[in-house]
């Protein structure tokens, strides 16, 4: 019966220890940034470089926005997309600093969940706020379930809609022959 006790204790202190550190290990967001001044930093390079500016909100908590981060570091083609049409931000919200002030003057984003993506213009006006469950992949895994995670393809289609080129109206003129 000893033996039992000491396994199980052990194996609870490892597990909420492997928990622990897990968590503690992600450091995408950053609690103490100042989103007001990082958000003005990223328009006013946007509009010297013609891009816009793609805010990701969301916090270390949030598994979904961990992995969107993920799957953007780690599809090449995605990352330079976002890296050649814009100035990206990321925005924390968590208990420790929900930046509810910036947040409210972007429109209240977190409305929509998280992660929230906004496109903002280079004068820092908002353009379109972005409820990432519309960017969601729609696979079926071998267990017949959805799987969990966002289609490369899906935001792709999101971002090439709110690039500078894509709301120039300049863009949709018929060209001269």
């Amino acid at each position: 019966m000893k033996r039992l006790v000491i396994l199980l204790s052990a194996l609870f202190i490892a597990t909420t220890t492997f928990s622990q550190a897990k968590k503690d290990g992600v450091h995408i967001y950053n609690p103490q940034a100042n989103a007001k001044a990082d958000i003005e930093a990223a328009v006013a390079k946007a509009a010297k470089e013609n891009k816009h500016v793609l805010v990701q909100v969301g916090g270390n908590w949030c598994t979904w926005c961990i992995a969107f981060h993920n799957l953007v570091d780690s599809t090449a083609t995605l990352k330079k997309y976002i890296n050649d049409n814009f100035e990206t931000v990321l925005v924390n919200y968590s208990p420790e600093n929900k930046n509810e002030s910036v947040l409210a003057g972007l429109g209240y984003p977190q409305r929509f969940g998280f992660p929230v993506f906004l496109v903002l213009d280079g004068k820092g006006k908002v353009l379109h706020i972005e409820n990432s469950s519309y960017l969601e992949t729609e696979e079926v895994g071998a267990n017949g379930k959805k799987k969990v995670g966002h289609d490369v393809k899906k935001i792709t289609a999101f971002l090439k809609g709110w690039t500078t080129t894509a709301v120039n109206p300049e863009t949709y003129k018929p060209k001269a022959k």
